[in-house]
């Protein structure tokens, strides 16, 4: 059972939510939580099965919060223009608005820069990049743009590089940047845009990596400060602040829930070589001189 909220009892009640990829992981952390504040949350991602399920365990898991809201589904695959369109317009239509956006949904997978195909690298960056555009445009064109709401993008850690993600690094970034460009765009009509970048956290997608990559993920608490690997619970609270009254002066920020781990040491490590010599060839301090 996931942790009880911190924050006070429906806190978000009458208000609208979507969040996409809320099937699963992190998602689904973030949608409980909207849920047990009181919010009506629509989860979105392209397995209707995986939805159904979903939500069966998010009502139960509130079922005995007083002030909670209630859970939906809608199938929506992000890098599907018409899919995205459609799935804004539900929710304005069935809710009567749209208050909160969560853009969570994403994917990757493990490989080095040489490794990666056209095709794996164009569908990384459709669904993290493009897929986020998408839905942040469309909810701003359908409703916020006249009402106003709260946006909240899932990045990653990739403030120096990613290291065999170097696809999911590039799209993260782009929504980086993308959120802070939004968020001096769209000021004018109420509407504010942040970014949380989970560290490394432990969570159901931990499954989907292969036994290779698995070893490597659990090592990378030896390189959080906070010596652990984060939860899915720290995200999604980190999630809820920003959508919050608390945090109605932020806007185009990013903020890191990662221990600390962004500001330590890189999980990857670089073998040892001589394959990059000083212009000039001359040695340096800790070098072989052969005429010392």
């Amino acid at each position: 059972m996931a942790p009880p909220s911190v924050f006070r009892p429906g806190l978000y009640r009458d208000r609208v939510a979507i969040v996409t990829g809320g099937g699963s992981g992190i998602g689904k952390a973030i949608a409980r939580e909207l849920l047990e504040l009181g919010a009506t949350v629509l989860i979105a991602a392209r397995k209707e099965e995986r939805l159904q399920e979903a939500a069966a365990e998010l009502t139960a898991d509130v079922s005995g919060v007083e002030t909670a809201g209630r859970i939906y589904t809608k199938t929506c695959n992000i890098r599907e223009e018409d899919q995205v369109q459609a799935l804004i317009a539900h929710a304005v239509s069935e809710f009567g608005g749209l208050d909160f956006l969560v853009n969570n949904a994403g994917g990757q997978f493990p490989s080095p820069a040489g490794a990666i195909r056209t095709k794996g690298w164009n569908a990384v960056i459709e669904t993290n990049l493009t897929g986020t555009f998408l839905c942040c445009r469309e909810a701003f064109s359908q409703w916020m743009e006249e009402h106003g709401g709260s946006i909240v993008n899932i990045v990653a850690d990739m403030w120096r590089g990613f290291p065999g993600m170097a696809h999911t690094g590039a799209a993260r970034a782009g929504v980086d940047n993308l959120t802070k460009t939004l968020a001096v765009e769209w000021a004018h009509r109420g509407v504010r845009i942040n970014a949380v970048a989970p560290g490394t956290i432990f969570s159901s997608g931990f499954d989907t990596y292969g036994p290779f990559f698995q070893p490597v993920f659990l090592a990378a608490r030896e390189n959080i400060p906070a010596r652990r690997l984060g939860t899915e619970e720290e995200v999604a609270s980190s999630v809820c602040f920003l959508l919050s009254p608390g945090a109605a002066f932020i806007s185009g920020e990013t903020m890191r829930v990662d221990g600390a781990g962004s500001l330590w040491r890189l999980n990857w490590e670089v073998p040892d070589h001589d394959n990059m010599p000083p212009y000039g060839g001359r040695p340096l301090p800790g070098e072989d001189d052969p005429g010392a």
